[in-house]
């Protein structure tokens, strides 16, 4: 760490930064770890962190309860408290979290699935750079940037080589997932330790969760870890206040109240949060790398990380000409950090650092002001326009609901 690491950190206007205390989706995972170890639910210092309910209604330590946590992809805190008026959603939310950093479902799904930060398991964006197979690439389907799948025997061990959360638990644990991506590569590395149980939309989650917490509470208990992404799919097609994203919204919220009611005297407790929030981002808001031949010069590679906060690499010697542009050329739309300055303050979190972090967070950080992107393209790739997005560090991204709900 040099000094200029430890100055006052420049941010986008407004910026909410991830909390890896007890405010965070990380202190979350870390009482989940514990729950798997064999502590009772809600856990001990429950009234401390993560505002859940009095724990003297929980189970002792000890105890076999059944625990489902619920993530909705791109379920925002503040579109919670925007747009659930009247919810059972928004009825039983009993605080806030931040994300991670970036806050995007590469890293935060991973920490979820790992207890580690994005500074130990190296997932820092939906694309990461890794010199080892041959430049940057979209770790969830193991692709390329512009190019095919990453194949190799030790493809998956050399990406992720790090245990899952399931893996260290003594209770039984199930991964519901969506069937198109319940098998791929990426989930059956993150879901070692648990068993897979695929479904085909909203109704059949819902069916699953009941069925698995009931088979799970008659052999002794365990947790259920359910995964949903219709929200986020849509937010980013059509907008995260789009009457699509508003009717999608409704049937979750529907969804979960069947669920609860079929769950009645079972004893489980729900756990329902997401990976991160959304805000929408015009076409008139975007940056394109090729149309800024100067900055793009400065680069020795493709950008990496996400359209809200992209990681660079920049050329040896045009480090100060990098963060002149930026200053003059980009202000307003978007502050020039080194990579470094946010590693040490916190931004990936804590743990020991992933080998390859440097690689993947580049030696200048890119973070977008509120609804600006940037976005670059490689040969080869297809475009895929997106009206909401996420990643940065904006309040409707950062912040995600903390609900409970005990059946």
């Amino acid at each position: 760490m040099t000094a200029a690491d430890t100055l006052p950190l420049e941010l986008p206007r407004d910026a909410v930064l991830p909390d890896y205390g007890p405010g965070g989706l990380f202190a979350l995972v870390g009482k989940i770890r514990a729950f798997l170890a064999g502590t009772g639910w809600p856990p001990p210092d429950a009234l401390d962190a993560c505002g859940f309910s009095d724990p003297s209604t929980g189970s002792a330590p000890g105890s076999a309860p059944v625990l489902v946590l619920l993530l909705v992809d791109g379920l925002g805190d503040h579109f919670l408290q925007r747009h659930g008026a009247g919810s059972r959603l928004l009825e039983h939310r009993q605080t806030r979290l931040t994300s991670v950093f970036p806050s995007t479902t590469a890293s935060a799904v991973t920490t979820l699935l790992t207890g580690l930060a994005p500074a130990g398991h190296g997932l820092t964006g939906w694309f990461i750079r890794d010199q080892r197979f041959g430049g940057t690439l979209a770790p969830l389907p193991m692709r390329m940037r512009g190019a095919g799948p990453i194949e190799g025997r030790f493809a998956l061990r050399r990406l992720f080589p790090y245990r899952s959360l399931f893996q260290s638990g003594r209770r039984a644990s199930v991964l519901i997932s969506p069937a198109s991506i319940a098998h791929s590569r990426f989930s059956l590395r993150h879901a070692r330790g648990a068993r897979i149980q695929p479904y085909e939309g909203l109704c059949e989650m819902s069916t699953a969760v009941e069925f698995e917490v009931r088979a799970l509470k008659a052999s002794g208990g365990g947790y259920v870890h359910a995964y949903y992404p219709e929200l986020d799919a849509i937010s980013h097609e059509s907008g995260c206040t789009s009457e699509p994203a508003l009717a999608e919204f409704g049937r979750i919220e529907a969804a979960v109240a069947t669920l609860v009611a079929r769950l009645s005297g079972s004893g489980a407790q729900i756990v329902i949060t997401a990976d991160h929030g959304f805000i929408d981002s015009d076409p008139g808001h975007t940056l394109h790398l090729e149309a800024m031949p100067g900055l793009a010069t400065m680069l020795e590679a493709p950008l990496s990380g996400e359209a809200r906060s992209a990681f660079c690499e920049v050329r040896t010697g045009a480090e100060t000409d990098f963060l002149a542009f930026a200053h003059s050329e980009l202000a307003g739309k978007a502050v020039a950090v080194p990579s470094s300055r946010l590693l040490a303050h916190g931004l990936f979190g804590p743990g020991k650092r992933h080998p390859r972090l440097r690689e993947r967070i580049g030696s200048h950080t890119l973070l977008m002001e509120p609804g600006w992107t940037i976005r670059d393209r490689v040969p080869g790739e297809r475009e895929h326009p997106m009206l909401g997005v996420h990643g940065g560090l904006s309040a409707d991204e950062m912040w995600v609901p903390l609900i409970t709900i005990d059946c």
